[in-house]
């Protein structure tokens, strides 16, 4: 039963700190540890924007004799990942954020090799790690055998449970093409820069702003190198929906968690120093109106309101 078996880790104190520092992780596996079976966890948290320390991580849970796996759905494309030699037991995630391949795109996985071998010693005794025995993951040389006897197709092709979409594989490999022009360090080197610009711009310009006049704060780990390409912007109560509102009206797209949280992401394969610029500038605008619009006491739910416009033409 999840309500029971299922540990999750939280910050001591969500009101003073979002985030999770790596000792704090790894003390949580520790006190757990004769207890647990499998531990998952995220590479980059979606939202706070968080990177862990998959290394170390993985390394602790090994030590205590615990499989690990990462959902990496914001990790992949996002920041360099060296799974196989930081000997991560499994990862999954989509391809359809940061590696572009668009809306129902096919999924990822990773099975490190010391779990994807197949013993064919013996005919009809093969012996491989348990996994749900699915058509497509079953070796082509006996696939159409019929005999009811799953013998999977050795790595991570093993795990496949059903045949992905032509489609949907045209638009990834497509995608990836254009990665496969440079590398995840050159990536990472722009992402850096490019969201650390979007901070600076965000919390030191203009100059002698104060955290009041500011209206909003970051929740993400202001060390770069615990975090990726997104920033999670905390907003006043009660501006959220306006502010989206005027972002969506002026070409911005960003995504909301609410109440009060927008996920900003510069994503280094496309985005401009110069889109950054722009952003920040409609984003002031967007939050000195909203601050107009809530303190007026006229606002309500304005997404609302303007979808309830457009029903009635």
């Amino acid at each position: 039963d999840p309500r029971t078996a299922m540990i999750m880790i939280s910050p001591p104190d969500p009101s003073i700190r979002s985030s999770l520092t790596t000792a704090e992780i790894l003390q949580e596996i520790t006190t757990h540890a004769a207890s647990t079976a499998l531990i998952l966890l995220p590479g980059v948290q979606y939202y706070t924007g968080q990177l862990l320390d998959i290394p170390t991580i993985t390394r602790h849970a090994h030590s205590l004799s615990i499989p690990i796996g990462f959902d990496l759905a914001h990790a992949v494309g996002n920041v360099p990942l060296y799974l196989h030699a930081w000997e991560v037991d499994f990862a999954a995630w989509c391809n359809y954020k940061y590696i572009n391949a668009g809306p129902g795109a096919i999924a990822g996985l990773f099975v490190h090799e010391k779990h994807g071998t197949v013993e064919m010693s013996t005919p009809h005794k093969a012996t491989f790690k348990p996994r749900l025995s699915g058509w497509w993951g079953g070796s082509k040389d006996v696939r159409f055998r019929m005999d009811n006897q799953f013998i999977p197709t050795p790595g991570a092709f093993g795990w496949q449970v059903g045949n992905p979409s032509a489609l949907a594989l045209a638009a990834l490999t497509a995608s990836l093409a254009t990665f496969k022009k440079t590398d995840m360090v050159a990536i990472r080197q722009k992402s850096l820069l490019l969201t650390g610009y979007l901070e600076h711009l965000l919390m030191k310009f203009p100059l002698g702003i104060t955290d009041k006049e500011r209206r909003w704060s970051i929740i993400t780990p202001a060390n770069p190198e615990e975090r990726g390409a997104q920033l999670s912007v905390r907003l006043e109560q009660g501006l959220l929906a306006t502010v989206m509102v005027e972002l969506e009206e002026n070409g911005v797209v960003v995504d909301e968690r609410k109440p009060d949280v927008v996920r900003v992401a510069p994503a280094p394969l496309y985005n401009e120093f110069r889109e950054v610029w722009e952003f920040v500038q409609i984003w002031r605008t967007a939050v000195q109106k909203a601050v107009e619009v809530r303190d007026s006491g006229k606002g309500g739910d304005r997404r609302a309101l303007i979808e309830e416009g457009v029903k009635k033409g």
